[in-house]
């Protein structure tokens, strides 16, 4: 036990002296680390203050910058505001020394004008004097007055415009029985083309109905997609608004109308609205439409019992079932037409399948595909000539509104009946106020030019006949005056078709043998 105990204590003894004789060291070891942590420390605090410096130096630079800029900016402001209070001096003093100076003319020109005023009224009294000597003179010499004389020159010129009216009334007489069949004829188709009435109503919607305004949403599709698809795909606009159950198909070509149209018709019914799907269906209702056309074009000629008819001029007489003119459908009208003038025709005495024919093409000039600038008579008649038409029926299409001259007697019946058949009641609709308020100003437009005398808006609008004053003009101006018209018109006028310009100068020089 007592052994034990000595061991005891000399192990408690030994770690005792082992735990004290440790401790410097662990000291001088734990002092070393805390004198690193501190440099490192000292370190990093040197590394974050220099950055923290750069920064600062930064921003103070990039706001300095901006302050100058902004400095610089506003000095050039006020420079230009200051050079243009200037020039705005400058211009309001040259205006005033310009006012002064016309003040001054005016009252030079009221003196002057007022000096010739009273030497045209000397003259003038200086004249009346000679005159009246005159007369008293011729009086002494003749033995007779003024009156006397005048009276006797009066009987003489009665007696000889006696004589030579009724020598020209025989001639007259003797030619009209020569030529009375033909005059006759002339005189009826004229009077039958100043009958015509025709209004310019241009038609370029087509309303497409709808079961319910759900549909509307599916039409325009997610973000537009399928409204956008459906425009690219037919190259008509769609407009959807807040009219209900109803959007609007826009646009010029009317067989682009009808291909939207159908289309919508189609995929309404089917339901499935997608860009895939909609580029299909367009692409196969096209192929239809153009199959259609041509059917339409092949019954009508032959319900017209016209033979012989080029393919190519067959289907522009089917696209005429989606074109109207000024609301009356052009399919319709020319088949009203080529009736018309081959009853006419037939009463004249003149060929009345060419008659026929040529009242059936008389407009096909106004379904172009791509020719838009031509005037439709000289686009028929174009096509016409090119697919081997008879040339009175060529001429009658390109002189049916006076673009060429007329060539035959089949040429004025298609005139005729062309204007007889868009003015009869009901025909077409009528806006007369937009009318006659567009010929006037047609009209006005042309006086406003210097050295206008007259101006006539002729052929519907399509003509204007500008009458120039030939002491105020000349012919170069004349020329110069016919360009400048057209160009204020296409500036300033919304109208259908192309109006021609014609400028008359016309120089008279009257006098008298006695």
């Amino acid at each position: 036990m007592t052994d034990i105990l000595i061991i005891v204590i000399g192990l408690v003894v030994g770690l005792a002296i082992g735990f004290f004789a440790g401790m410097p060291i662990v000291k001088k070891q734990n002092q070393a680390q805390a004198n690193l942590l501190l440099e490192e420390a000292k370190t990093k605090a040197e590394s974050i203050k220099q950055s923290k410096m750069l920064e600062s130096k930064e921003k103070y630079l990039t706001l300095k910058s901006e302050y100058d800029k902004d400095v610089q900016r506003r000095n050039s402001e006020l420079q230009n505001s200051e050079m243009r209070i200037k020039q705005k001096e400058q211009s309001l003093e040259d205006k005033l020394r310009g006012v002064k100076q016309k003040e001054t003319d005016l009252d030079r020109l009221k003196q002057q004008v007022s000096s010739h005023q009273q030497a045209l009224e000397k003259k003038d009294q200086d004249i009346e004097q000679v005159r009246q000597q005159q007369i008293k003179m011729l009086e002494k010499v003749a033995n007779l007055s003024a009156e006397e004389a005048k009276a006797q020159m009066i009987e003489a010129v009665k007696a000889d415009a006696h004589t030579e009216a009724i020598s020209q009334s025989k001639i007259i007489i003797e030619e009209a029985k020569l030529n009375a069949t033909r005059d006759a004829k002339r005189v009826v188709l004229q009077t039958i083309q100043r009958t015509a009435a025709e209004t310019a109503i241009e038609n370029t919607v087509t309303v497409f109905n709808l079961d319910n305004d759900d549909v509307k949403g599916r039409i325009i599709g997610r973000e537009g997609r399928n409204i956008r698809a459906l425009e690219a795909a037919t190259g008509i606009e769609i407009i959807v608004d807040d009219t209900p159950e109803a959007i609007v198909l826009s646009g010029f070509d009317p067989v682009r109308r009808e291909i939207a149209r159908l289309s919508l018709h189609r995929l309404v019914a089917d339901g499935r609205i997608h860009p895939a799907r909609i580029e299909e269906v367009v692409e196969k209702t096209k192929k239809d439409l153009e199959q259609e056309i041509i059917e339409i074009g092949q019954r009508t000629v032959i319900d017209l019992g016209i033979t012989g008819l080029h393919p190519e001029l067959i289907r522009i007489v089917g696209r005429m079932r989606y074109r109207s003119s000024y609301g009356q459908n052009l399919l319709k009208h020319s088949r009203e037409v080529a009736n018309l003038c081959a009853t006419m025709a037939s009463e004249f005495g003149l060929n009345a399948k060419l008659a026929k024919r040529a009242g059936l093409l008389h407009d096909i000039g106004k379904v172009p595909e791509d020719d838009a600038e031509t005037p439709h008579a000289l686009l028929g008649m174009k096509w016409a000539e090119k697919y081997g038409e008879h040339p009175e029926v060529v001429n009658a299409i390109g002189a049916h509104h006076d673009e060429i001259e007329m060539t035959s007697m089949l040429s004025p019946i298609i005139q005729a009946c062309d204007a007889i058949s868009g003015s009869r009641p009901g025909a077409r609709r009528e806006d007369t106020e937009q009318y006659i308020k567009r010929l006037k100003d047609l009209e006005g437009l042309a006086m406003s030019f210097k050295g206008v005398d007259k101006a006539f808006a002729i052929q519907a609008g399509r003509e204007l006949r500008v009458m120039v004053d030939s002491d105020k003009a000349t012919d170069a101006e004349a020329d110069n005056l016919s360009f400048e018209i057209s160009q204020r018109i296409m500036k300033e006028m919304i109208y259908p078709g192309q109006i021609k310009i014609t400028v008359i100068r016309e120089k008279r020089a009257v006098n008298f043998a006695k």
